[in-house]
Parts: structure tokens; C-alpha cells; sequence
């Protein structure tokens, strides 16, 4: 029986008709695997050897009343058979600290889901700039100039934060240029902080898609965040709407194009963000959506993800 242990946030915050994190946790429990849970708090170094205080866990699906708790215990998470990482950002100090603490549970001989490495080596944002070719036009800077320069020449721009998530300070600067400087000032902190700045795309309004990739093959299916009224905005936590949809002919290629990178890395869950033909975002941290479309076609994504990685536990254990 396979050992598998979910890092997260606390349990208690999660909202199950849509967490992906309660996914995974209900299909290793519908496995028969041993499942175990823990938060960042609870891993700590000793002598070398990572280390966590776990706790059996048991969910129901359910929305009150979900999960039960076991007898906390200490154990080396080398000695685990997986170990999912699916800590929210925002990606700091302390989220690189535990993906270090990660890779010795990888060296010790779990299967750590993402690959520690990876989750700090591509940066939800940043890892587009490694396909120039399949994203809208963009900047990261902190020079007001730029950003400025930047706005002059594409007129209408989206401005946001390197590390946020759920669409927390996402800014639309239309032509007249309204606010772009007060803008500028708070997402740069001044000039001492990276920001991105994007082109608009008018594809929004027919939603920001979902397109969810499982150890490098794209489901064949997405998730249209589309805005609400007077919103620029997809994000379901920014009050977008959420509309199950095949993916496109264009959608297939971006997530085929991307696949082999991302499987090379040990990403066996991604969430690609697109807007029309563009790849906006490549969130690899604890992306979301797999309950939403998996309810709305009757596909088992998540049964999908174990497949591939107990393969890969099996394959590196013969």
C-alpha cells in the first residue's frame, strides 16, 4: 500500500466542491492508499534528513464535516512513497525553504509532486518568457520608463504582480493612461520590485481558459473563467464565471507545444492560463479547476494524475 502525503494549506479553509487539493486527497483515499496530511509548519530538517509531523487523513466529499484527523506522528518523508506539494502561493522565502527540504525527501526516495526543483526553477509568470513565441506581448520590469514605453506602444496594457494568484491586483491601463502611474508606484514598490506588464487582449471576453496537463498530454478539456460585467478579469476567486469547454484546435497546439517541457521537468500537474492563441500564465504550483471539469464531462483527472506518477514510482523502483 502505497504511502501518500498531500502538503497544504489548512484543510479547515478548504472549499471541497471545487479543490483540487481535496481531489487528489479523495482519489489516493478511493486507491486504498495510506493518506497523510501536513501544512509548511509541520516539515523541519534533522541532521540532514527531512522530516514532517503527519496525520492519518480520511475525507468525505462532502461541503461540512469532511475530514477526520488522525494521531499525529513523526516520520523521514524520504521513506514516503509520494509526497504532493500543494502549498498556495504566494511564493516566498519560506515556500523555497520547504521545496529544499522537498528535494531531500526526493534524494531519500519519495516522489515529490511537483518536482521541488522545478516548482522554484518556473515561476508561474516568469516561465513564459520561455515560449516568446506562443504568449502576448510582454515586459517585466522595474523601471517606470519601461512600463511607460511599453504602455505608449500597445495602448492598452495588463499590469500585475509577479507572485500573486485568484487575480489579486491584476490592473487594466486602457489608452487614456488612467492611474498608470499611482499603478506603477504600488506594483513596483517604488521601483524596487519586479512587475509584468502584458498587451490586452480582447479574447478575455470569452473567457481566460483553464487548460489543465497531466505528466505533459493536455485533458482534452477546459475551463473558460469567463469576467463579470465590468471585470477584465476571469479568475473564479475575482467573480468570473465558469463555463466547461472542448478545447480548440489552437488550445491543443499551445498545450502539445509545451507538454515535453513540462514533463522533462517533472510537472505532472500544470495549469496553462490562455486567452485566445496566447499562453498568459503556467501555473505549477497548486493549480486548480480539475473538480469543475471533471463534473461537467464525467472524467476522472485525477485518477489520470496517479496513474502517471505511480508509473513513474514504479518505473524507478524496478
Amino acid at each position: 500500500m502505497l504511502r501518500v502525503a498531500i502538503v497544504m494549506d489548512p484543510i479547515q479553509t478548504v472549499k471541497t466542491y471545487k479543490d483540487t487539493s481535496f481531489r487528489i486527497a479523495l482519489e489516493a483515499q478511493a486507491r486504498g492508499y495510506e493518506l497523510l496530511y501536513l501544512e509548511l509548519a509541520d516539515m523541519f530538517i534533522e541532521q540532514g534528513t527531512a522530516m514532517a509531523r503527519v496525520q492519518p487523513l480520511q475525507v468525505t466529499d462532502r461541503e461540512q464535516d469532511f475530514y477526520q484527523l488522525g494521531k499525529a506522528e513523526i516520520v523521514a518523508m524520504g521513506e514516503l512513497d509520494v509526497i504532493f506539494m500543494r502549498k498556495d502561493p504566494p511564493f516566498d522565502i519560506e515556500f523555497v525553504y520547504a521545496t529544499h527540504m522537498l528535494d531531500l525527501a526526493a534524494r531519500d526516495g519519495a516522489l515529490v509532486v511537483n518536482r521541488p526543483q522545478s516548482l522554484r526553477d518556473c515561476s508561474e509568470k516568469l516561465f513564459t518568457a520561455w515560449f516568446p513565441d506562443l504568449i502576448p506581448a510582454t515586459l517585466v520590469s522595474r523601471s517606470a520608463e519601461q512600463i511607460r514605453a511599453f504602455h505608449s506602444k500597445h495602448k492598452d496594457i495588463i499590469l500585475k504582480p509577479l507572485d500573486g494568484m485568484g487575480g489579486a491586483s491584476i490592473f487594466r491601463v486602457d489608452e487614456s493612461g488612467s492611474n498608470l502611474g499611482v499603478i506603477i508606484e504600488t506594483l513596483t514598490a517604488l521601483g524596487n520590485r519586479f512587475a509584468m506588464a502584458q498587451e490586452y487582449l480582447p479574447a478575455i471576453k470569452d473567457g481566460d481558459k483553464r487548460i489543465l496537463i497531466i505528466n505533459g498530454e493536455p485533458v482534452p478539456y477546459s475551463l473558460a473563467r469567463v469576467p463579470s460585467a465590468g471585470e477584465t478579469r476571469g479568475n473564479l476567486a475575482a467573480g468570473g464565471t465558469g463555463r466547461p469547454q472542448p478545447l480548440s484546435d489552437s488550445d491543443f497546439a499551445l498545450a502539445n507545444a509545451v507538454g515535453p517541457v513540462l514533463k522533462e521537468k517533472g510537472l505532472y500537474l500544470v495549469g496553462l492560463d490562455v486567452i485566445g492563441d496566447r499562453i498568459t500564465e503556467i501555473n505549477v504550483t497548486s493549480p486548480t479547476c480539475m473538480r469543475e471539469i471533471e463534473n461537467a464531462y464525467g472524467l476522472n483527472i485525477a485518477g489520470q494524475l496517479f496513474d502517471a506518477v505511480v508509473a513513474d514510482l514504479e518505473a524507478t523502483r524496478r
